[in-house]
């Protein structure tokens, strides 16, 4: 598969005649939709019969239990890992599952040879990750014992095959309690033979502050877990000024800090499968961004009639436009283009392979070219 990027004048047959390409596939490949309007800028994934796959890597997506039952079969088929997102506990270390089932989810992924996992947040009943939970569990033995005995019978009854523990907000006093913790659950998990995967905030350096970094120990954690999951997204967010989601010069930085601690092979690198479209002009603690998928991204493009950008040093694509209302409005987003971008990462640092946040919104073209740079690794080969 190739990329191809919209020039003035270019309609959808032109470009399937000068790629000698099914215009078919292009619309179904890049879910385009009628009558199938083009924007200067906009990058398509085009079929050539060659792929570039050069070698397995693993692939993981997380997914709420209420997602679409037709994007998460499509999806299954290019993940190796599915994290249900999400189980959490009380102070007492009691599971408390996610509001709806999720055992059809478990199946499907079965059915998929795609492995199950538990996703363990500390999210309280705001909703927000709560560090007293983590401190409740992390700090008492006889708590986390209890924990960890309801995670492993919660997996055996439902079929999980794993775990992926979400902390974030872990307070500096708790670092090596959690680190703790952490080991003591790879253990009870491996006895059974099942892995245990962790979720990290994206570090820079060893000692960086903040709440997000300063109760993670990378070179721990990433010695007691099977694998990790960067957290390589959320530089442009909702309360945040315009900026890429997860612009590579910046997610470079974490891989060039992370391979110091972890080895590569443990890494994998996580991916935004999103965007935000930013109100202008940006006010710290007033603006607030609206989260959008990418398709969403380049229908609003489409109907203001702007053209698409592409900023080379964050390697995202982007664009502003002014709304019926006056408002100017800035949009950051993921294309193929950023995603081969991030791919091309991964094969750069021989990293274990690539983990989304999140699959609710299909966007068919990454799974596509995913597909087409690397062999996704199925079950437990």
């Amino acid at each position: 598969m190739k990329i191809y990027v919209v020039k003035s004048g270019d309609t959808l047959d032109k470009i399937a005649t000068e790629n000698q390409a099914d215009i078919q596939a292009i619309i179904y490949d890049n879910q385009l939709q009628y009558p199938y309007p083009l924007v200067i800028g906009q990058a398509l994934l085009i079929q050539d019969g060659s792929n570039f796959r050069t070698r397995f890597i693993s692939s993981n997506g997380y997914a709420y239990p209420f997602i679409n039952s037709n994007t998460l079969q499509e999806t299954l088929p290019f993940l190796s890992e599915l994290s249900v997102f999400s189980y959490g506990f009380t102070m007492q270390g009691e599971l408390t599952p996610p509001e709806t089932d999720d055992t059809w989810m478990i199946e499907a992924a079965w059915a998929s040879d795609t492995i199950p996992i538990l996703t363990l947040t500390p999210l309280g009943a705001d909703g927000n990750f709560n560090n007293a939970l983590i401190t409740s569990v992390v700090q008492n033995v006889e708590n986390r014992t209890r924990l960890i005995q309801n995670l492993i019978t919660t997996m055996e009854e439902k079929g999980y095959q794993g775990v992926d523990i979400d902390f974030e907000y872990i307070l500096a006093s708790d670092r090596d309690a959690f680190s703790e913790f952490v080991r003591v659950c790879a253990d009870a998990v491996h006895a059974k033979g099942w892995q245990l995967s962790i979720a990290l905030a994206p570090k820079t350096s060893a000692d960086q502050r903040g709440i997000l970094y300063e109760g993670k120990d990378y070179k721990a954690l990433g010695a007691a877990a099977d694998h990790v999951l960067l957290m390589t997204y959320e530089w442009g967010y909702t309360y945040g000024p315009p900026m890429a989601v997860a612009p590579l010069n910046e997610v470079r930085r974490v891989v060039e800090y992370a391979i110091t601690e972890i080895p590569p092979e443990k890494i994998n690198l996580g991916i935004p499968n999103y965007g935000y479209d930013w109100p202008l002009p940006f006010e710290q603690n007033v603006t607030k961004a609206r989260n959008i998928s990418n398709l969403e991204a380049v229908k609003i493009a489409a109907d203001y009639g702007v053209p698409i950008q592409f900023d080379e040093i964050a390697q995202s694509p982007f664009f502003t436009y002014q709304a019926e209302n006056g408002i100017q409005h800035e949009v950051w987003f993921e294309d193929v283009r950023s995603y081969q971008a991030k791919f091309e990462l991964i094969k750069e640092f021989e990293l274990r392979g690539a983990g989304y946040w999140q699959i609710m919104r299909l966007f068919r073209a990454n799974w596509l070219l995913l597909d087409d740079r690397f062999y996704i690794s199925k079950g437990n080969s």
